[in-house]
This record gives C-alpha cells, structure tokens and sequence, in this order.
C-alpha cells in the first residue's frame, strides 16, 4: 500500500514540476527561420491573464500568429521586437497557445524567459536555469547545415 501511494506521488509530482511555460519547439537549427508556440498552462486556481515573452537577443521576431480569444502587444526597440505580451483569461486547469515566427541566433541554444500575471495581481517569472523552480524554456539549436 505504502509503495502504490509512494508511486502515484512521483507520478503526479512529476506531471506538476513540467506543467511550466514552454516555447515549443525545442529543438531548431541556428541561422533557420522557425514557427514557434508559447504552450501556457494554469496550474494553480487563480485565473492567468497575460503572458510576458522577452524575445531573447540575436533571435528576429518577424511577425505574430493573430488567434481568437486573445489579443498581443509588441514592444519594440527600434525595429526589432523585444517583448510580446499576449491577453487571455486562461482558467485553471486550461492552456492557452500562442504562436510568432522568428530566425534563430547563431549560438546553441535560446532561453526563453517568460513572466505569467494571474487575475489576483500575482506573476510567476520563468527565467530560471535547469533545475530551477521556475526555469526558462530552453531551444537548443543545432549548427547550421553547410551544403
């Protein structure tokens, strides 16, 4: 008994530590243009509002999939996008997707650092390393194929 209740612990335990803010795919190829998807779930009971993405540098946002149910604003230096903030009430228990295109660096990975605000005035900010309890979602980037 005890070990049946020990094994749904690591089970469910599991699922909570991974249902984080995650940029997908999260895997790509440097120098390559790529649609990404910003996968947002609401783990806890409180209502999230807005997603937060800063648009890591060398990594050009060239435009912004407009969805139903949500709207976006993009915050520029210049020309280039550095922030994107997307607007949904996403209800515990629910995900939201939001999805931009962009080219990728010429490094070996992208950190993505996301903030997540809750109707009742609270954020999450995942920006963190691996292994931390809020970390970034990260792309790791393979080189560029040279033909």
């Amino acid at each position: 008994m005890r070990a049946a209740m020990m094994a749904a612990a690591l089970v469910l335990g599991s699922g909570v530590a991974q249902a984080h803010v995650t940029v997908w795919p999260q895997q790509s190829q440097a120098g390559a243009g790529e649609r990404y998807t910003v996968r947002v779930p609401t783990e806890g009971q409180v209502t999230t509002t807005s997603v937060e993405l800063e648009v890591p540098e060398g990594v050009a946002v060239s435009g912004v999939l407009v969805g139903a149910g949500y709207t976006y604003e993009a915050r520029r230096e210049g020309t280039r996008i550095v922030v994107i903030t997307w607007k949904q009430d996403i209800k515990a228990g629910e995900y939201g997707e939001f999805v931009f295109f962009a080219r990728n660096p010429n490094a070996s990975q992208i950190a993505w650092k996301v903030r997540q605000r809750f109707a009742d005035g609270t954020s999450a900010d995942w920006v963190g390393v691996e292994g931390d309890r809020r970390p970034a979602s990260v792309t790791k980037l393979t080189p560029a194929s040279t033909r």
